[in-house]
């Protein structure tokens, strides 16, 4: 049961209306990285937790997310209430009322849709969407997850910041940034009062393959560090030569009941390709200037993209 208090949890002070940084900031109101998001993916996290410690952190967490929503969105109606007003009154010509309109990010969706109020949209005026909870049901993966999406969020805040000299803004927003550190560091306590925390899940990992590392992208910026060298790591630098890992044929096959069988067969004669067959194509019958080598003549092309440009200005 939820009680709502009509003191914000965060004293919020505008200096003056601005509707595109109203819209910027629905970033963090109906965003994936967002105060809903975030007080949805912990709300039903916390109703499926069995563990009390946990459940009762979680949902301490998901409630005070809540009341971020309504501090951000208290913020977006201040910035977006002189548009809401000369709209709603057309107190300016109509030029003037299509130009405060249309001055910016998504201030012309929030002003003729939602009447200057916060939108359950993100900057850009995509909707909110249930997506963005990405839960799994397993504490550990789910914590992990809760952490870097507290980092996300101070992230986006401290951009939020950098874009807004009013002083009142920045207070308010530099206390919703801060709350974003004080909640990872409350997951990264829960996460590690689990004894064995990693890897996520039951099933342990299978030992030859856990302690593997596979340099598959190699050239110049090739660098060894102890993400993938050292006591813990197997490394492999001939990929090509351990191919399969598994010592097996490195191919793909399965055991198809007969009628199956018949008929993928069917399927795969009727579809086959014929390497001697070269036939004229619709390439060949339009092929102009620069088509390269085509049947029976070499229609030539650039040296390069200057000669080419060149070439097409020239026709």
């Amino acid at each position: 049961m939820f009680m709502h208090n009509k003191k914000l949890q965060y004293t919020v002070r505008v200096a003056e209306p601005n509707p595109v940084l109203g819209s910027l900031l629905l970033e963090q109101f109906g965003g994936p990285d967002g105060e809903l998001a975030a007080a949805m993916r912990y709300f039903t996290q916390g109703l499926g937790e069995d563990d009390a410690g946990r459940k009762d952190m979680l949902l301490d967490i998901a409630t005070e997310e809540l009341s971020h929503l309504e501090v951000i969105g208290s913020i977006v109606a201040m910035l977006t209430k002189g548009a809401k007003a000369e709209l709603a009154e057309a107190a300016l010509s109509e030029a003037e009322l299509y130009m405060s309109l249309t001055k910016g990010g998504d201030s012309h969706t929030q002003s003729i849709l939602f009447g200057g109020g916060p939108a359950l949209t993100n900057s850009s005026g995509a909707p909110w969407t249930a997506a963005y909870v990405d839960s799994r049901g397993d504490p550990t993966c789910d914590l992990r997850s809760n952490i870097a999406a507290e980092s996300r969020a101070k992230i986006i805040y401290e951009r939020l910041i950098n874009i807004t000299d009013d002083p009142g803004i920045k207070d308010a927003l530099g206390f919703l940034m801060t709350r974003e550190i004080a909640h990872q560091k409350s997951f990264e306590k829960a996460l590690y009062a689990i004894s064995d925390n990693f890897p996520p899940g039951k099933l342990p990992g299978i030992a030859r393959y856990a302690s593997t590392y596979v340099n598959t992208s190699q050239g110049e910026g090739d660098m060894t560090g102890p993400w993938n060298d050292g006591e813990q790591w197997d490394r492999i630098d001939d990929v090509v030569g351990n191919l399969p890992v598994d010592g097996g044929s490195g191919g793909a096959s399965v055991d198809l009941p007969d009628p199956a069988a018949k008929a993928a067969a069917d399927l795969m004669k009727r579809t086959r390709s014929r390497p001697d067959h070269d036939v004229t194509t619709g390439a060949d019958l339009g092929a102009g200037p620069g088509a390269g080598r085509m049947s029976g003549e070499d229609l030539g092309g650039a040296e390069d993209i200057a000669e080419a440009t060149r070439q097409a200005q020239a026709v």
